[in-house]
């Protein structure tokens, strides 16, 4: 196997995590709230004021850096390592974080986290539309600059994503699919099959111009790809999606706040044909919501860029059981901190 890049996100991403360890130690005094004994995971959210999803980025980034724990009662408190960032211990760190307290990262981060977002979004979100208003990705410099930035990691995965896919003769919709690289190559490796790249129109012609690369690489298959690929421009929120025997979702869930990932779960459940399977490539969080580090670091960020976050593989699990869809086993592996999720629409 190909040498895992991952060392180089995490590396990106830790920014992100350190903003939020200087927030709960300097800004919100987190660790100051344990010195009656442990706490709910609720009863924290309370003290701290926080709505859900900022809640759900900083305390598991707190538990994935070994800071707290759950205990056998199912209750947070503080570890060893921990109590070094309370008064109560006096040989804290506190003022050593502090010395970063007023970085500009740092004061916008806490800014998110009490207003769960920037205060203003008047320029939208990266990748993601606000409210009624255009999406970003609707403007071609931006539709370019963000697909061509996202195509390296797709170029890379996406050998690996489409081994693990199912194989089929049928239909795969990948939404949101950007630069189509997952797609190129799961036809590639599905000769009698068809496909359909579902996104915005500026970045749909991005994947065009990648498209025509792909389709003379000389890799064996590639040439064929063509005339069994239909772009499909549209809003996956409110257009309609066409019906598919396998449907993919890579990187898409994370981006959007849990009543939008709900919604979307809906509306690919109704996509899929009988039998049908949708599978998720992301980063996940434990099921206990306790790390690991570099999923709540990139969790971090995605709260700093997007309306979402990283979720569990129970969350999405979650979902599709309410969309009448049944999860398949556990996560498939491929590089980059990233796996494949599955489930299957019974006929």
């Amino acid at each position: 196997m190909s040498i895992d890049l991952a060392p180089i996100t995490r590396h990106l991403r830790a920014m992100y995590g350190s903003r939020l360890l200087v927030a709960a130690v300097n800004h919100f005094q987190i660790f100051e709230l344990f010195k009656k004994g442990p706490l709910s995971f609720s009863d924290l959210q309370k003290k701290l004021k926080l709505k859900d999803r900022p809640a759900y980025v900083l305390i598991p980034s707190l538990c994935a850096m070994e800071l707290l724990a759950y205990t056998p009662e199912g209750t947070l408190e503080l570890t060893e390592l921990g109590t070094y960032l309370s008064e109560s211990n006096p040989d804290n760190l506190i003022g050593y974080v502090g010395l970063e307290k007023d970085d500009s990262g740092v004061l916008e981060m806490v800014t998110r986290l009490k207003n769960d977002g920037p205060l203003d979004t008047s320029e939208g979100f990266s990748y993601v539309k606000e409210g009624e208003g255009p999406s970003p990705m609707d403007d071609a410099e931006a539709a370019r600059f963000f697909t061509l930035g996202l195509a390296g990691r797709a170029r890379k995965l996406s050998p690996l994503v489409a081994a693990r896919l199912p194989q089929s003769q049928g239909h795969l919709l990948d939404v949101a699919g950007g630069s189509g690289y997952y797609t190129f190559e799961w036809l590639r490796l599905n000769p009698g099959a068809t496909a359909t790249l579902f996104d915005r129109p500026q970045v749909l012609e991005v994947a065009k111009e990648l498209l025509e690369e792909f389709s003379t690489s000389g890799k064996e298959g590639a040439d064929s790809v063509k005339e069994r690929l239909t772009f499909h421009p549209g809003d996956m929120l409110t257009d309609e999606l066409p019906e598919t025997d396998v449907l993919l979702a890579a990187s898409l869930f994370h981006d959007w706040p849990t009543e939008t990932c709900l919604l979307l779960a809906k509306r690919f459940a109704a996509a899929l044909r009988p039998n049908g399977e949708i599978w998720v490539h992301d980063t996940f969080l434990h099921d206990t919501l306790d790390g690991p580090k570099p999923a709540t670091d990139y969790s971090a960020a995605l709260f700093w860029a997007t309306k979402g976050r990283i979720y569990s593989r129970q969350e999405h699990g979650e979902w599709f059981k309410s969309v009448g869809l049944t999860p398949l086993g556990d996560a498939i592996p491929t590089q980059l901190e990233y796996g494949l999720i599955g489930a299957r629409k019974e006929d």
